[in-house]
């Protein structure tokens, strides 16, 4: 039986494990929002990155890529693999994934997606809600094993501009980020 990844951040462009079929689709009840502290992929424990999350938001929909994993192997794989890469992300949750805006019935149902949840009890890396520029400065200043954050929130914005998705969220924050760099030098 075929497993699906919904991915919304950095597995939109890299997923890293082997896969049968990629579908750009979206959730719906949610938004993405840079309110994880990553402390060992694009920042430190000193210096945390910021990385997506998604937040319950009643109406809104978050674009993103699901992938199917076919073969038991794979599955086993891929699961092993993402255990590691989302281990900062205290939740797992199953979520219909859908293709065209005005359908009723998704493309997938039962998708598998990483959330971090804002519980500090169980998510000690959970950053919150801060202002865009509080989270631009954040992520310009942060740089983890895996490379700077501004790299991460960059290649993110990218992705989603290649899916067709326009996320405010994700524009604002990599304008922000600009802005800053250019005043540096």
């Amino acid at each position: 039986m075929a497993i699906w990844v919904f991915g919304y951040g950095s597995l939109i462009s890299k997923a890293g494990f082997n896969y049968d079929e990629r579908l750009v689709g979206f959730i719906k009840d949610y938004r993405r929002v840079f309110y994880q502290g990553s402390t060992d992929h694009r920042g430190t424990p000193e210096f945390p990155g910021r990385t997506v999350t998604l937040e319950p938001a009643q109406g809104e929909i978050c674009w993103g890529a699901a992938y199917k994993i076919t073969k038991k192997e794979d599955q086993e794989i891929a699961l092993t693999y993402l255990g590691v890469r989302e281990k900062q992300y205290d939740r797992k949750e199953y979520v219909d994934v859908f293709t065209e805006l005005t359908a009723t019935t998704p493309a997938i149902s039962g998708a598998l997606v990483y959330i971090a949840s804002p519980d500090k009890k169980v998510n000690v890396n959970y950053l919150g809600p801060a202002s865009v520029e509080e989270i631009a400065r954040q992520i310009v200043q942060a740089e983890g094993p895996t490379g700077p954050n501004r790299e991460y929130l960059f290649l993110l914005e990218k992705a989603l501009l290649q899916i067709g998705c326009q996320d405010k969220h994700v524009i604002d924050l990599a304008n922000e980020v600009r802005r800053i760099l250019s005043e540096e030098q």
